[in-house]
């Protein structure tokens, strides 16, 4: 039986470009319209040339070899026609295959954004299709605001979609642009548009994630007949973002009730690299991933209850709902007081350690995490420091260097302009085969500058950590007072794009500082000689 084909449009270099804090340059818009043509997106939107010299310079050139290009706008204005309008004309000159029109369809906005009649606005979304149609280029309308318009005014915002449609646009797209629609409700009106007449084949569907139901929403849409789904990498968005395209390219092709029954133009072997698109994506945003991403994250097929680890040994489908390979994510059985042996097994083995679990080896490093977590240590979040305590406990760590010292000092004074400013500085005095050596660095706070001076000489392993770098420190106190037990736990990343975790507890969060760094840097060094090793 012949499958119903699903398109994907993806507007992350234009309504994703709405999240707070981001802004793609051109080189960061051809870089991900790249990424996304080689994962098998249909339709790439790539923002709104004319509005602003970034887009204008995009759509100097087509970005995409297979997807197609989309340009984004608005419909002509009321009272000038198409081939008067400098921001209609912008889009159809511009390199891209085929033009979004953003179009009003709630009377209410109409009235009071645009400021004209409703006749008028159904005219500009009739007038822009054709023109763009006789640019030769696609047409698609994105009918904005239609649920809450359709809900409000169904007649009208049911008349935008069938002007558009009757003009030839190939897609019009129902938006839920407030983000508040419920998917029995989406269902309920989308089932009404394809019975006034307008085809499912040519209906999409464009949710924000408002009360987190976008791409349950978007999925409702399909089941009651649109076409086309629209989203962005990763859910970003304004606001609580748009629907997620990387949950929801899975879930079509790995969920019966959708796999069974449609196709999208992603291949299996694409879909195995989702995970590592979906984090390369987060890094050239320069944040990082979130551990908890449905399909993706590091959380995604992580499980710390003994009992669920044992039964997954068993059958990973007793607490998976698909193969974590599947989609290029690997299982993690989490090591914490609330592990059992099965859990710690599994981890080790993951990580390369071999034991055997009747070794009493693996009992003493088993009381010896959950020892140390009572301590305040956590290891679920700390997998590198996890990895070197049990490496350690078996012998196979060597000692790179031996820290002697360290000192950290902190300044406040006045300048020569009267001003106060606080300086920080670190001394650390480290032993390398028997040459003892000293290092001073000042820093933004004492463990920026204990990090600096500690990475700042480290003779012949300098060079293997130049390319470190830590990319996100937390502090968590774990009971009150000023003397309280502080754990701290840091990120680092080399440039193979491998994150890691460490973790440090003391009373002193300079020392609890000190400990994750340390870590940090042996850990780098350890992983080094792995990937030697696994190369050879």
């Amino acid at each position: 039986m012949s499958k119903e084909r699903i398109y994907l449009f993806d507007t992350t270099l234009r309504d994703g470009q709405q999240t707070p804090g981001v802004d793609f340059s051109v080189e960061d818009k051809i870089a991900i319209a790249r990424m996304l043509d080689d994962l098998g997106i249909d339709y790439v939107e790539g923002g709104y040339p004319g509005a602003n010299p970034t887009d204008s310079e995009f759509f100097s050139k087509k970005r995409t070899a297979r997807s197609h290009f989309v340009a984004f706008g608005m419909t002509k204005r009321a009272g000038v026609s198409a081939s008067n309008d400098p921001g209609l004309a912008a889009l159809l000159q511009s390199s891209s295959d085929a033009v979004c029109f953003v179009a009003k369809s709630w009377d209410y906005h109409v009235r009071v954004a645009l400021g004209t009649t409703n006749e008028d606005n159904l005219e500009s979304i009739r007038a822009s299709v054709a023109a763009t149609r006789e640019a030769g280029k696609e047409a698609l309308v994105d009918c904005e605001h239609f649920f809450d318009g359709y809900k409000a005014n169904p007649d009208y915002a049911l008349a935008c979609v069938k002007s558009a449609y009757e003009a030839g646009s190939r897609w019009i797209v129902l938006c839920d642009t407030n983000g508040g629609t419920q998917p029995e409700e989406v269902r309920r009106i989308v089932a009404a548009v394809i019975a006034s007449g307008v085809p499912g084949g040519h209906l999409g569907i464009h949710a924000h994630n408002d009360t987190g139901q976008a791409v349950a929403n978007s999925l409702a849409a399909v089941e009651a007949g649109v076409r086309q789904i629209q989203g962005t990498l990763n859910g970003i968005g304004e606001r609580c973002g748009n629907a997620n395209l990387t949950t929801i390219i899975p879930t079509l092709m790995l969920k019966p009730v959708y796999s069974e029954r449609f196709e999208i133009g992603i291949s299996t072997e694409r879909l195995a690299g989702l995970t590592k698109f979906s984090h390369a994506f987060d890094e050239l945003l320069n944040r990082a991933p979130d551990l908890q991403a449905p399909y993706v994250g590091a959380s995604a097929f992580a499980t710390k209850a003994g009992i669920h680890a044992s039964a997954i040994l068993k059958d990973p489908q007793t607490y998976e709902h698909v193969a974590p390979e599947a989609v290029g994510n690997e299982r993690r059985l989490m090591v914490s007081d609330q592990g059992g042996k099965s859990n710690f097994l599994v981890e080790l083995r993951r990580r390369g350690i071999v034991i055997d679990k009747d070794d009493p080896k693996l009992d003493r490093l088993i009381s010896q995490v959950k020892e140390r977590e009572a301590q305040g240590y956590s290891y679920e979040g700390a997998d590198a420091s996890f990895d070197l305590l049990a490496r350690r406990m078996l012998g196979s760590v060597p000692e790179f260097f031996k820290v002697d010292s360290f000192r950290c000092m902190v300044e406040r004074r006045f300048d020569a302009t009267g001003n106060i400013k606080t300086v920080s500085e670190a001394v650390v005095r480290v032993t390398i085969d028997g040459e003892t050596r000293l290092s001073v660095a000042e820093g933004h706070g004492p463990v920026n500058a204990l990090d600096i001076a500690l990475r700042k000489d480290l003779g012949k392993y300098q060079a293997e950590i130049e390319d470190m770098s830590l990319t996100d420190y937390k502090v968590r106190i774990l009971n009150g007072g000023t003397d309280a037990i502080t754990r701290v736990l840091i990120e680092s990343l080399d440039s193979t794009g491998e994150r890691w975790w460490t973790v440090g507890v003391s009373d002193n969060v300079i020392d609890a500082s000190f400990q994750a760094l340390m870590d940090a840097i042996i850990y780098k060094l350890v992983k080094n000689r792995e990937d030697v090793r696994l190369a050879g």
